[in-house]
């Protein structure tokens, strides 16, 4: 597969965390979670360049350790909410913009997604592509349908959400997936027009339950740690 041209890559890593403070470097088998996303993004040999977006120096601390740079410490407000990874995706480009450094497609791999592997990041490169698409998002199934799901109102009462399903059985129900986190593709010059990367058309690549762990809270990681334990995953 040849290399493709112009083709950043970049790891967003806050800091601050309310359920999982400092999860983005917290250990996983004895490495920091950090370290998965850059072990993957260099085995792909996809990118031409790969940098770590973080406000927090203990991050930039460990990203340099495995060998990728940050180009700077960004403003603290892009770390809390409501900024979310557009906003620190469109700061970096503006940053990379003033240096001179243009790009063609983005791959943004959020830490928090340790189970993807190299070969998930060149067949999600590969079906974008095939399919000269303009935003790529890798998906998973739900483990159970959503449209089952049931609200809860007041004195207890609880509704279907989805009342035309709840007499159906499971495997009636229609497939339904969830981003995992692991892999967006983006065109750049789109993403910067549309400041997101939820654009319709929206190609999926499909990742399977076992490869789709998104660490949010401690309970994650040791299930995380379990799998890497127990599984030849990576």
């Amino acid at each position: 597969m040849s290399t493709p041209k112009k083709t950043l890559c970049i790891i967003p890593a806050k800091g601050g965390s309310t359920r999982f403070p400092k999860k983005n470097i917290a250990l996983l088998n004895g490495k920091p979670l950090l370290s998965y996303a850059i072990d993957s993004a260099k085995k792909s040999e996809i990118m031409t360049d790969i940098y770590v977006s973080t406000e927090d120096t203990d991050i930039k601390e460990v990203a340099e350790q495995y060998g990728v740079r940050v180009p700077y410490l960004r403003p603290n407000e892009l770390a809390k909410d409501p900024a979310g990874i557009v906003d620190v995706c469109l700061h970096m480009l503006e940053h990379l913009d003033k240096e001179g450094k243009v790009y063609e497609t983005l791959i943004i791999l959020l830490p928090t997604s340790p189970l993807r592997t190299p070969k998930d990041i060149i067949d999600a490169y590969e079906l974008y592509k095939k399919n000269n698409a303009k935003f790529l998002m890798s998906v998973s199934e739900y483990d159970h349908t959503p449209f089952a799901a049931l609200k809860k109102e007041s004195n207890n009462i609880i509704k279907p959400y989805f009342p035309e399903y709840v007499t159906l059985q499971s495997q009636r129900h229609p497939n339904a997936y969830r981003a995992n986190g692991a892999i967006i593709i983006v065109d750049i010059e789109l993403f910067k027009k549309k400041k997101s990367y939820y654009v319709h058309p929206l190609t999926a690549y499909i990742m399977p339950s076992e490869r789709s762990v998104d660490i949010d809270q401690e309970f994650d990681l040791k299930f995380c740690e379990f799998l890497l334990q127990n599984k030849n995953i990576r």
